[in-house]
């Protein structure tokens, strides 16, 4: 079974479980998605693209 979810969504559930639970500040949450922004601009974003490319097949090949 398939489940499409945007990947937006399932960072904010994980920021608001991270806030809510663990007691994680929202400026630290807000800090990391800009510098997420930031080094999505920068030599190393073909990496990240490849890596979560990556990771997303892996998770979608799985089979129990």
């Amino acid at each position: 079974m398939n489940v499409s979810l945007p990947l937006v969504l399932v960072l904010g559930l994980f920021a608001w479980g991270a806030v809510k639970f663990l007691g994680v500040r929202t400026w630290v949450v807000v800090l990391i998605a800009l510098f997420g922004f930031w080094l999505s601009d920068t030599f190393m974003a073909p990496a990240i693209e490849s890596g979560t490319r990556s990771g997303v097949d892996i998770i979608n090949d799985s089979h129990d």
